[in-house]
């Protein structure tokens, strides 16, 4: 009978704590489909509030690009700053450059020696004759405007009124701030930048550049002669951040078994506009180019095992650098792009800086009139 009893009750403890086990089971189950449910919700209001800002952003930078547009179409405008003199100044001559778009093009000058451009000057301004002597000389110093700077318009206004940030993200310090002369930044007061080149030729009114870090459309005010002994300061001091090139720096650039199909079919297009005087030459551009992190600082600072789609990448200029340069696939790897030469190339980086070129189309976004292209034969001419 005792037996019995102690059977009958450790059945219905066995019951009770299945019965209990089920419960749990239940419980814990219903609580994770509900989380389950929740962080979808929250990635999908933070995907729809990602591309909100990036659509805002774009849509933002579009309106600031037209209005500088209109300004630059405008000359006649006249500054706020009615008692600040003004001067005789207007481009004598455009870039006609590999890089279609800033995003990519060098942010210092013969870093990427194969970087070649065309200087075509404006014959009304610049005789031909003024160029007689330049080419016995190996490098020249360009003075040049920032016309893509989408903050243009604010520089017509009075200081009170303009805005101006005395202090910029610095690539090098991962978006620390210093004060706008203590950088390079083309965001200045007066929007001009310098640069040095590599003279390679010149024919004409036009002078055949390499290591160029300006993008193409650039305006030319002047350019003048490197000279050696005045233009190098020998025990130059610069700060010590300005040294760090490995912040900058990739570890590897490779390519996919895919790009050197997709380039050779790309270079059937472009053959007779290209700068370049073969697919292997273009090749080590590429690898050049991408050999420094050409990414902004909010891009390096992003996830690179991203699950969220971000940004859409098309690859055109129309809008930042942050935008147009990247988009997102299914899988949640950022593609970046490249624009060079008329073409895009795409590739991705990982968290250890090390860069895969994926493959290469036409850039539906550029396009070479007639004369660009007779341009560019003139390298064809000099490779030979």
């Amino acid at each position: 009978m005792s037996s019995t009893r102690y059977s009958i009750l450790a059945l219905a403890l066995a019951t009770l704590f299945s019965a209990s086990s089920a419960i749990s089971f239940y419980i814990w189950k219903k609580n994770l489909i509900e989380w389950d449910s929740k962080m979808k919700e929250l990635q999908k209001s933070l995907n729809s509030a990602l591309e909100k800002c990036a659509a805002e952003r774009q849509g933002r930078i579009r309106a600031q690009q037209a209005l500088r547009k209109a300004v630059v179409a405008q000359p006649q405008a006249k500054s706020e700053n009615l008692d600040i003199p003004s001067y005789p100044m207007a481009p004598i001559g455009i870039v006609q450059s590999c890089f279609s778009t800033r995003n990519g093009t060098p942010r210092q000058p013969l870093l990427v020696p194969l970087a070649r451009a065309c200087l075509v000057f404006d014959s009304t301004r610049v005789p031909p004759a003024s160029l007689e002597g330049l080419e016995e000389y190996s490098h020249c110093w360009i003075i040049y405007v920032f016309h893509l700077n989408t903050d243009l318009e604010k520089l017509w206004k009075h200081p009170s009124k303009s805005k101006f940030k005395a202090k910029v993200r610095v690539p090098r310090l991962k978006g620390g701030r210093l004060g706008v002369f203590a950088t390079r930044s083309p965001h200045r007061p007066c929007p001009i930048g310098l640069t040095v080149a590599k003279v390679e030729a010149v024919q004409g009114n036009m002078l055949l550049l390499s290591g160029v870090d300006l993008v193409d459309g650039t305006p030319v005010l002047d350019i003048k002669p490197y000279l050696p002994y005045c233009d190098s300061i020998e025990g130059a001091v610069v700060p010590n951040w300005v040294m760090l090139d490995s912040m900058l720096s990739v570890a590897s650039v490779g390519f996919s078994n895919d790009f050197s199909s997709s380039l050779l079919d790309c270079w059937k297009s472009v053959e007779k506009k290209s700068l370049y005087s073969s697919p292997d030459e273009l090749k080590s551009l590429v690898k050049q180019a991408l050999s420094w992190d050409i990414r902004s600082v909010s891009q390096r600072n992003r996830p690179h095992n991203n699950l969220l789609k971000i940004g859409s990448g098309d690859a055109s200029g129309n809008a930042s650098d942050l935008d147009d340069s990247q988009d997102g696939e299914a899988s949640g790897e950022l593609i970046y792009h490249l624009i060079l030469d008329g073409m895009d190339f795409s590739y991705k980086i990982d968290g250890n800086g090390n860069v895969m070129v994926k493959e290469v189309h036409i850039s539906s976004a550029i396009s070479f009139g007639n004369e660009k292209r007779c341009n560019f034969l003139m390298w064809k001419d000099k490779l030979k």
